[in-house]
């Protein structure tokens, strides 16, 4: 029997949820992720050190002041990295926007604008490029201008069955909900020490998603993200992506068991109703306490790496 990542790969685009290309390499995904932490992580990689002198270099180039010149080198850093994985994966790479910016709608919009710019110079199509923009009302806003100009939007930190309602309803191209960090907080909440798939907060979550989605016609793409354990995306088999770290890959290719199909789109059978206010939104996402915590530890954490990343640029920069 073929193992149960090459019985997912016949349900499910398997992305790879890394910034290591040779971890890519490996596992031949469709499309990959990256965020500030996964970069933070790929800094320490042997053969990204050259690119940190690049980014350096280019700044210095387009800034005189040290502020800017981490932010430009930082953008350059991300997308250098961004278009290396592009070179060996055949679909998209995904580049997250600086998470500072989660409540700025005008600043968000302006900063994927020059993550395209950049990408267009080094030969990557729009097409083949997602921007990552934190699901606030904010964020969602942006991702729907950018989606009427061509630009396809990631929605990341996505928590709550509403955050992904306005998502589909704003148009965008693809939404993450983080599987991994619904279960850590339902676990301490439970004082449970594990959750099965089938009680599992974050697995239910993706489930009425997509069948949300489906059933209401939304082309928006559910891509369950943040995984635990193999059985959480076992759970998950049939979402038309799941995104999984180098971990879980290797997981699931040792393991020749049977895997079933879990989701599976049936058609539409609603057409959508009124769009949700930002009062809708802000209430119900106000409601949902996990969420509401998440979404914010989200961001600051992301915040904390970005700014981690910048402190490593400046000693390039020094020297």
């Amino acid at each position: 029997m073929p193992s149960k990542l090459k019985q997912l790969r016949e349900m499910t685009s398997v992305v790879a949820d890394t910034g290591d290309i040779n971890a890519i390499k490996n596992h031949h995904p469709d499309d990959a992720t990256t965020n500030p932490s996964l970069l933070l992580k790929a800094a320490s990689l042997e053969e990204y050190q050259r690119f940190f002198a690049q980014a350096a270099d280019y700044a210095k180039q387009h800034a005189e002041d040290a502020p800017t010149q981490v932010i430009h080198a930082c953008d350059y850093l991300a997308v250098k990295i961004g278009s290396e994985i592009a070179s060996v994966i055949s679909g998209r790479i995904s580049t997250e926007v600086d998470a500072r910016l989660s409540f700025d709608t005008e600043k968000t919009i302006a900063k994927a604008h020059e993550i395209i710019g950049l990408y267009n110079t080094m030969g990557i199509n729009r097409e083949r490029i997602l921007i990552k923009i934190a699901s606030t009302w904010e964020g969602i806003r942006a991702a729907e201008q950018l989606e009427k100009e061509g630009i396809h939007c990631n929605l990341t930190l996505l928590f709550s069955f509403y955050q992904a309602v306005a998502c589909a309803e704003a148009g965008v191209t693809l939404i993450s909900p983080f599987v991994g960090r619904i279960y850590d907080w339902y676990k301490k909440a439970l004082n449970k020490d594990h959750l099965s798939p089938e009680e599992d907060p974050g697995v239910l979550g993706v489930r009425k998603i997509y069948d949300y989605y489906k059933e209401h016609g939304y082309r928006t793409i559910v891509m369950g993200a943040s995984f635990r354990n193999a059985g959480q995306i076992e759970a998950l088999a049939g979402c038309d992506k799941l995104t999984i770290s180098p971990g879980l890959l290797s997981e699931l290719d040792g393991n020749q068991g049977d895997l079933t199909r879990q989701l599976e789109d049936r058609g539409a059978t609603k057409t959508p109703g009124k769009k949700l206010t930002e009062a809708e939104f802000r209430w119900n996402l106000n409601q949902d306490p996990m969420a509401t915590e998440k979404l914010a530890e989200g961001i600051r954490l992301f915040a904390q790496d970005q700014e981690k990343l910048e402190n490593l640029i400046l000693n390039y920069l020094r020297q």
